[in-house]
């Protein structure tokens, strides 16, 4: 978990170095946007869209599955960030009813909610769009999807949880050095 925490601060705003313009603010064309419904120690309705809004997204480090990180301002100026990581959800795959971790970051605040396994939250319906890339190399996708917990998002220490009752997101992700799958392929399946 502590490896997850230092990675996922590096690819944060503030540990940015050099980062196309796209993954900087999303996704290219304006459309993208996070909502979600979060009660317990953060009680809040997110409806965040861009220009407002900062996502990514890239493969999990060991291969299975995406990361996809959501970051904007809370009413009160604190910074929040969303991390959806779908361990069996591969590149250019779309599905239903697929498992999904997600990690809370307050980091304003400095405190790290994580459902410490993808048993308590769920992709509704997630797609995904290929948007640019040579198919041996780096490419970047459209991700969408909706979804809900069972489960609240727990603090690393314990003290206290958020449960998001549901969300919705259109991001981005760039993923590349082997081949892509063709989402097309899904759909004679």
């Amino acid at each position: 978990m502590i490896a997850l925490v230092a990675m996922l601060a590096l690819a944060g705003p503030q540990g940015a170095t050099e980062s196309p313009p796209v993954a900087a603010s999303c996704l290219g064309d304006g459309r993208g946007f996070l909502t979600a419904r979060l009660r317990g120690e953060l009680n809040v309705d997110l409806d965040w869209h861009q220009p407002e809004l900062t996502c990514t997204g890239m493969m999990r480090p060991d291969g299975l599955g995406l990361r996809l990180r959501f970051a904007g301002s809370l009413p009160d100026g604190s910074t929040l960030a969303i991390v959806f990581a779908p361990p069996r959800l591969a590149e250019g795959e779309n599905g239903r009813a697929v498992p999904v971790n997600i990690t809370v970051l307050h980091e304003s605040a400095g405190r790290i909610y994580g459902t410490r396994g993808a048993q308590r939250c769920t992709l509704d319906e997630v797609t995904q769009r290929l948007l640019s890339g040579p198919l041996d190399g780096p490419r970047l996708w459209e991700v969408q999807a909706r979804g809900f917990c069972t489960e609240p998002a727990r603090s690393l220490d314990e003290s206290g949880s958020v449960l998001i009752t549901r969300f919705d997101f259109l991001g981005q992700a760039v993923l590349g050095d082997t081949p892509a799958v063709n989402p097309t392929d899904d759909a004679k399946k």
